[in-house]
This record gives C-alpha cells, structure tokens and sequence, in this order.
C-alpha cells in the first residue's frame, strides 16, 4: 500500500498518515452551519476533503468520512455572545429555525452535487445528537474542569496547561472584545461556553433542552467532540477544517479531548486555507466574485470547472479566485473532456504514469502537480490515445471532473436575452440590428445558427 504523506498542525510539518488501524482511516470533517447559503468559497473545504477521501480510497484505504451540520450554538461572536445564529437567520427570513436548518441543508447537498462532492458516510446534525453532548459535557464536569456562571456552563482553560499549545496562541493578548456583565464572571478570557442558558428575562427560543444545569442550549465547540468520538473512537485518525478553526474552535475541541478523556481525539489536525478575490481582497458580491454553486451556469461556467480550478491550486495555499479565471479554467476543462472523449475506449492504464500519479497525490495532495501531469500526458505522443483516455478515466476516480461524459452546453441568460432581441430584430427587418446583436453575441464566445423558424446557439470552441 502506497504510504501517505499529510501535512500535521498539530506538529506543523508533513508526517507519514499511520492509521490507529492497519488500512483504515477514520476521518472527522467540520461541515457547515446551515444559517445561510454555502457559496463556493465556502465550498473549497469540501472539495478539498473529498480529494482527500478519493485519495485514500484510490490508494487502497478503506474510509470512514463523518461530518457534522451545525444547526444551534454557533454564536455570531467567538466570545460566547451575540445571537445564535440558527435564531437570527429564522428572523431574518420568517421560519422557524427547523425550515431554516432544512432549506440550507438542501442548498448544501445541492451545491455538493453539482460540484461532484460525495456525500460523507455519516452526515450528523448537532441538534440530533443533544443527549451525547450533555454526557460529554458530564465527563468534563467530573474530571473538575468546568464552571457555572450566569449564562452557561464554561470550560475552565487554566485546567489544561497546554490550551495554547496547538495554535500557538498568546493568551495574555486575548482581549475582552464583549464588553459585557458574562464575560466578566469568566475565570479567564479564554474560557469557552459547553452549555447555554436560555434568556432568563423570557424569551423563549425556538432550540432548547433540558440539561443537568439548566434549560439551554450546547455550545458550539461540543458538538464536533461529542459526534466525532461516537462515531469514530475516543481517538481517530484525520479531523480537518479550515485555517479559521484553528485558533478558536479546534482549539476547544482539544481541549473537550483532553477534559474528557485525558487525550487529543485525533492524531493528525488537517487545514485549507480560503479562496480570496483578486490580489487577496475578500469575495462579495458588490465585487461580483461571489457565487453559490447554482449560479456558475448564469455566467456561463460548468459547475465542474470550478472544481477544476480548485485542483489547480493546493489545499493549503488556497485559491485567488476571479471570474476571468473561472472562464479559462471552464475553456481547459471542456477542451480536456472533449479530446478524452474523441479517443476510442479499450485501452490500457499507463504504468509510468500511474506511479507518477500515486507519487503526487500521496505528496499531501500535490494536485497542481497532478493536473500538470494530466496535461502532459494529454500531449505524449509516445502514449496512444486509448491509454491515455483509460488512464485519465482511472486518474479521475481522484479528481472527479467526471471526464468520461459529455459536456453539457452551459448558455448564460444574457446570451439567450440577446438572441430573443436579435429574433425580434429579425420579425421587424431590421437587419442592421439583427447583425449588430449577432456579432456582439459572438464577442461573447457564442454563435447564433439561423434555422427556418429558430436559431440555435452554441459556444465557440477555443483552442
């Protein structure tokens, strides 16, 4: 079996993956609080763990991927204060939070279909899992490294000497951002909350549970430990997330560990870092690079090509994201899935490549490597064209571009606006306008065919 090289946090360095059990993997993936839509920055992570997983699999590892949905205690501040989330964007739209957790649920496994992400073994929700949070929380409790206050129950961090170790954090620099009674009854400001009390001046939220110490609610940081360690083990293998996760919430999830059960949970800490716009500014939508998933085909985009872009960069350094790039990544995968498709089927996986290819992926996910290699043996004269369709065909059991089926032609609304207005120019002779439209349709990378009673449009192929 091929070994595996993963770049650790916890150790900061690439260390051999050596599972807990001889050819199996037992993965924890932070997934997404379902609050709102996940746009494809959001995305990246996930694309990112399901190379990950298609890696280990292709390597002959056997996998078990769990991920959690947060759908309460995700607080809009770190400091344990604010709004719940769930709560705020229940009054931000008219739902409950049940709707609220369900429609964004459904907007995220859309987004992973069409982005090609394969759903995680076991996709958990922290609301469906409350009675093993409060028993995690129990354990904390009598291991003597928890306190009450006012507002919740609290994770005493001067308990566990090294809380600061994983992210290398400062504490004597964490500042009181709350500015508020709470966060002056906490020990220490790096205190976190296990467990929240309801409002005590009688609102009633729409999440909340009885508790050993209160009606409240789970903080946001329990439940990853709690549905990590029942479905994989009080220590599993690979817990990843995103570079954000590192200082606050997988920080406290180590710290759960270490209170609950004398122990990290997990032995290998994985990271990506973000997809930023151009020269490293924030994506939004006022800036225009701002897209869910469902909206890559408005501006004319496969999905897929998104993916394509992301396979381009390494998980670690992240993407610089913009919709130029995204449309010449959108032109290299299309012409790649065309030329595999114009080979004739029957032919051979290449061993050389092969290798190269086991060699690169098991290199933390070397995947711009990858792709280069992709290329270079779509133009190797020496390799014929059925092997390299069959060997591409194997190779993207790992990349998941679906390369063996066609494309489906992706016309954005402003291109079929035009074509109705040059139609209309055409019913009222207007020919002078009609061809005005035309050309400035094909400046777009598109082509209107006239038929008797239609047109057809399609896209321009560029080499």
């Amino acid at each position: 079996m091929q070994k595996i090289f993963l770049y650790n946090t916890a150790s900061r360095k690439k260390e051999e993956l050596k599972p807990i059990v001889g050819g199996k993997v037992g993965i924890y993936s932070c997934g997404p609080t379902v609050y709102w839509n996940q746009h494809i920055g959001n995305m990246y992570s996930y694309i990112s763990w399901d190379v990950l997983v298609r890696v280990l699999k292709y390597l002959g590892y056997e996998v078990k991927q769990v991920m959690n949905l947060t759908d309460v205690g995700h607080l809009t501040s770190d400091g344990d204060s604010g709004d719940d989330k769930m709560e705020k964007g229940a009054l931000r739209e008219g739902l409950s939070v049940w709707e609220i957790a369900k429609k964004y649920e459904e907007q995220f496994f859309e987004s992973e279909k069409l982005l090609n992400i394969n759903r995680p073994d076991v996709v958990c929700s922290a609301t469906q899992h409350i009675p093993e949070q409060i028993e995690l929380i129990k354990k904390i409790e009598k291991n003597g490294m928890t306190y009450v206050i006012s507002d919740g129950v609290y994770f005493d961090t001067s308990k566990f000497p090294d809380y600061a170790k994983f992210a290398n954090l400062k504490l004597e620099e964490i500042k009181d951002t709350d500015r508020n009674e709470i966060s002056k009854e906490k020990r220490n400001l790096s205190d976190f909350a296990l467990w929240k009390f309801s409002p005590k001046d009688g609102t009633k939220r729409q999440m909340e549970w009885d508790s050993p110490w209160g009606v409240g609610f789970p903080g946001w940081h329990i439940e990853c430990s709690a549905m990590s360690t029942k479905y994989l083990g009080e220590v599993f293998d690979i817990h990843t997330g995103g570079i954000d996760h590192i200082p606050v919430h997988h920080t406290n999830e180590i710290a759960q560990g270490y209170g609950a059960f004398g122990h990290q949970t997990a032995n290998y800490w994985i990271h990506n870092a973000f997809v930023v716009g151009k020269g490293g500014t924030k994506m939004s939508k006022s800036l225009g690079n701002l897209f869910l998933a469902s909206e890559l085909k408005d501006v004319g985009v496969n999905p897929l090509a998104y993916r394509y872009m992301v396979l381009n960069s390494h998980y670690r350094k992240g993407l610089e994201f913009s919709v130029d790039g995204l449309k010449v990544a959108n032109i290299a995968y299309e012409k790649l899935v065309r030329l595999i498709n114009e080979w004739n089927d029957g032919g051979k996986i290449n061993d050389s490549y092969k290798k190269e290819f086991e060699e690169k992926i098991a290199d933390d996910l070397a995947m711009p490597e990858v792709m280069a290699l992709v290329w270079k043996l779509t133009k190797d004269e020496t390799v014929k064209n059925e092997d390299k369709k069959a060997t591409l065909l194997d190779f993207d059991k790992v990349l998941g571009l679906n390369l063996g089926k066609s494309i489906e032609e992706v016309i954005p609304d402003e291109i079929y606006q035009l074509a109705k207005e040059r139609t209309e120019a055409k019913i009222a002779k207007d020919w002078a306008k009609a061809d005005t439209l035309r050309e400035k349709i094909k400046t777009m990378g598109y082509l209107v065919e006239d038929f008797k009673n239609d047109c057809k449009i399609r896209k321009l192929v560029l080499s």
